[in-house]
């Protein structure tokens, strides 16, 4: 299984972090779940994986747009909501590295050690 990033075309963390991916001459497919969405299972996996904390960006404008009954007293299962009725609200990139190892957000120094071949 190979390298997916997952995220938002047009977002500039994501532009950075896919120039950086190329420039290192890693393989990978780009999965924009704006566009395409993103499965409930896939987020519960990711959550269980980086905890749904990490996940859920509450710095981001959508996140801060909500009406405030949706921000407050937010657990797992309502953050999980948010993010497949709102996909803009997932932190970016994801990237999987398979095997069930995720990196959430772009840190060059954490993708350098996770894509060493």
């Amino acid at each position: 299984m190979g390298i997916t990033i997952y995220g938002i075309k047009n977002c500039d963390t994501m532009k950075k972090a896919r120039a950086w991916l190329d420039k290192a001459g890693v393989e990978y497919a780009f999965h924009d779940y704006k566009t395409a969405g993103i499965e409930r299972e896939q987020l519960v996996r990711w959550s269980k994986k980086a905890g749904w904390e990490i996940l859920l960006n509450r710095a981001g404008t959508t996140f801060r747009k909500l009406p405030d009954k949706d921000k407050e007293g937010v657990t797992e299962k309502k953050a999980i909501a948010l993010m497949l009725s709102q996909p803009s609200i997932i932190k970016r990139p994801v990237l999987d590295l398979g095997g069930g190892k995720i990196l959430v957000g772009f840190k060059p120094d954490e993708y350098a050690s996770a894509v060493k071949r």
